[in-house]
């Protein structure tokens, strides 16, 4: 009996050490490239919890992530292979996550990137224990005109703030790795976008956002819980000068990115990304190409053949994305 009662402790101090090494590993960046399936068990703060996401938001109820959405976390997958790359989604509920992938095709493709991550955007809980909590359980979203969008906005902050990582929209191409950790982006000289930003947890600059955003709420300015609030949150610490050349700005161990490394074409000119051009540019200085879909009022897409520049951005940083959802289905509908 003894010796029964000794091998019985030996098994289960082997499978205790089992455990902790199976946790220990989903913190080492091999751990994507060898579980491939163990991550649909992962809560939303045990992904977080990993450190350095990439996050991204969708705030309406589609669950459908259009061709543009999947490349932008395609292409973020590919660039940060040793990250969490995560796409919170408004309309997606934990009852409907399992049966997505067979439903449509863009999740089924993201949903089957090793380091992607796919869970419901559940408001109020990213909102515990921040300034904004206070300020959702007071708002009327029906009353909000752009509610989707200052939604977004409080979002972001709240996540960046909690775990930190980059948050980035989901028209934002990714081309090569950010190398800063606590960085917004210049959309032009003094001006601030807070379509890409990137912080460490609990940086004191997001809780000051987050407070600003609340003191100074004003829903019908559209962008005035988004990039005018970073705009006047990074002027209260530092004097913005113009930039020149391609150099970056620094403050406070804040790095005000130059307008080349996420806008080299700036939103007045956002219809070039869908022209044909003579000579395609190399965005040698940039990081990451966002392509302003907030201006395509006419929803111009990406078409195969078409060769566009979008069309060639999504060949080269998001190719399972365009065989997938932009050939595959042009040979579906002939």
């Amino acid at each position: 009996k003894a010796r029964m009662l000794k091998k019985i402790q030996i098994c289960l101090c082997f499978f205790f050490v089992s455990g902790i090494l199976y946790e220990i590993s989903l913190l080492s960046s091999c751990f994507f490239s060898y579980v491939p399936m163990s991550k649909h068990f992962l809560t939303p703060e045990q992904v977080l919890n990993l450190g350095k996401s990439i996050i991204f938001l969708e705030t309406t109820d589609r669950l459908e992530p259009p061709p543009l959405v999947s490349c932008s976390v395609e292409s973020a997958a590919r660039i940060y292979q040793d990250r969490p790359i995560i796409l919170f989604m408004k309309g997606l509920t934990n009852d409907t996550a399992l049966d997505l992938n067979s439903s449509y095709a863009a999740f089924s493709l993201l949903s089957s990137m090793k380091n992607v991550f796919i869970f419901p955007l559940q408001m109020e809980t990213v909102f515990q224990e921040t300034p904004l909590l206070q300020w959702y359980n007071q708002v009327v979203p029906e009353q909000e005109k752009n509610w989707v969008h200052i939604s977004s906005d409080a979002s972001r902050l709240a996540l960046i703030w909690k775990y930190g990582g980059i948050y980035m929209d989901t028209d934002v191409i990714s081309i090569r790795p950010i190398p800063e950790e606590s960085f917004l982006a210049a959309q032009k000289s003094r001006f601030s976008s807070n379509g890409i930003f990137g912080f460490p947890a609990h940086h004191k600059f997001i809780w000051d956002c987050m407070e600003n955003f609340v003191l100074k709420y004003n829903g019908k300015i559209w962008g005035n819980q988004g990039p005018f609030l970073m705009t006047r949150m990074l002027k209260t610490i530092c004097n913005l000068t113009d930039f020149k050349g391609t150099e970056d700005h620094s403050c406070q161990n804040i790095s005000f990115l130059n307008p080349q490394r996420f806008y080299p074409i700036p939103y007045p000119a956002w219809g070039r990304y869908y022209e044909v051009w003579d000579k395609s540019p190399n965005f040698n200085h940039s990081y990451a190409l966002h392509l302003w879909n907030f201006m395509n009022h006419n929803r111009k897409v990406v078409v195969a053949g078409s060769n566009t520049l979008a069309e060639k951005l999504y060949k080269a940083y998001c190719p399972t994305t365009y065989e997938d959802l932009i050939q595959n289905a042009e040979v579906r509908d002939f």
